[in-house]
């Protein structure tokens, strides 16, 4: 791939815990696809890597993949998950350590504590990037749990401290990584922020506005994706008629996400959230599809009316990025992220988490197909200025370049 702009070719490892298809590796991917563009040589190094369940770049991508560790478990009798992911990524470390030449640069990604391993060699950059605190997201719902995670978390502050730059995914991650670090804001260690980004032409293309809502996430319980179904379902009460009105029979739900059959809370919730759809009397409405690969997500999102977003206080939410791209409007919850990435009232609409204002949004949006239109056209205008991989790309390689200028000043 072509280089894009003059910057020093260097030579940079990522290390992250799963190369799957969420949110995390998503970045992931495009980091090191932007950075191979800039002319530099990428090598991602994770524990786990299924090439039947990932993103298309990690097989016949500009860069190297190799798995270290894939044999440790992800869990022990479906608990200690955390202490178990540090065990397969200091794994992972400690092998580019040892066996891999001097990275100038080294991007960890999630788990922090591989950083003290990694500044054994005091000629690489260490930058880790942060999608969130990884101790807010613990449960902590009884004392052996507290005593479970003390020691974790104070490894996470301490070993994310030690990196030469710490990136962060949005505003509101930076905020709350300084509420929850706070030895570390008050010695001032203040991380960079770096928006994910989306690639926007792989969503051109014909567009319709067909009568289907979308929602696309994990599934995970903290994705809340119930609240898609009962907002959906709400939509009878609303029912219209006339030349502007619809019927709600015509109207259909789609829920696509990433699921992985090892995950028992991922099959768990699958089975809630059909259940949830027959309770509510929409089952015949809402179609779910677990892990569609991204020729079919796009050709989703090509054809719904709007994407539904869920998750309350998302870090970031590559989701409605991927969306507006695709000249859709969203719905999204007025907290987190989404509130740095949709433009109320412009490019969707940013609700309270309740199933009524959700509902009263979606109600806007199937009365009106052609505000549907607009605001998808305007979705893809704002996406296009300040969240592409092209503008993600450039403020990246910026942030390792000068990361590594500081080693040989």
């Amino acid at each position: 791939m072509a280089r894009r702009e003059e910057s020093p070719r260097l030579r940079i490892g990522i290390i992250h815990p799963d190369l799957g298809i969420g949110g995390a590796e998503r970045l992931i991917v495009d980091a090191a696809v932007e950075l191979a563009s800039h002319g530099h040589a990428v090598h991602v190094f994770t524990a786990h890597h299924d090439k039947n369940r990932c993103f298309e770049e990690t097989i016949a991508g500009p860069f190297q993949v190799t798995v270290y560790g894939s044999f440790l478990p992800r869990h022990i009798f479906h608990r200690f998950h955390a202490v178990c992911a540090y065990i397969r990524c200091i794994f992972v470390a400690f092998c580019v350590l040892f066996l891999w030449p001097c990275f100038d640069v080294i991007i960890a990604d999630q788990v922090s504590a591989v950083i003290p391993l990694l500044k054994l060699k005091r000629s690489t950059k260490i930058v880790f990037y942060c999608h969130f605190p990884d101790l807010l997201l613990a449960q902590r719902s009884n004392l052996l749990r507290r005593l479970y995670r003390k020691p974790i978390d104070m490894i996470e502050e301490t070993t994310t401290g030690m990196s030469d730059l710490i990136l962060v995914n949005s505003s509101f991650t930076a905020s709350t990584f300084a509420n929850t670090f706070r030895r570390l804001h008050s010695r001032g260690v203040l991380p960079e922020i770096l928006y994910p980004s989306v690639d926007v032409e792989q969503f051109d293309g014909p567009h319709s506005y067909e009568l289907n809502f979308l929602s696309i996430n994990r599934f995970e319980r903290k994705k809340n994706i119930e609240l898609a179904i009962s907002a959906f379902a709400m939509l009878r009460s609303f029912e219209q008629s006339g030349p502007s009105g619809y019927g709600f029979s015509q109207l259909t739900l789609t829920i696509a996400g990433g699921f992985d059959m090892r995950l028992p809370e991922n099959v768990e919730y699958l089975e809630e959230l059909k259940r949830l759809a027959e309770t509510e009397g929409v089952s015949s409405q809402v179609r779910f599809i677990t892990s569609c690969p991204t020729m079919e997500r796009n050709a989703l999102l090509s054809q719904c009316i709007c994407v539904i977003y869920t998750p309350k206080d998302e870090h970031f939410g590559i989701v409605p990025l991927e969306a507006m791209a695709a000249q859709k409007p969203v719905i999204a919850c007025d907290s987190g992220g989404p509130t740095e990435t949709v433009k109320h009232g412009v490019t969707g609409f940013l609700c309270s988490p309740t199933p009524r204002e959700f509902s009263e949004a979606m109600l806007k949006l199937a009365s009106d197909p052609a505000m549907a239109a607009r605001m998808g056209e305007a979705a893809h205008r704002h996406v296009s200025q300040a969240f592409s991989t092209k503008v993600f790309g450039e403020r990246l390689n910026r942030y390792i370049c000068d990361v590594y200028d500081r080693k040989l000043r």
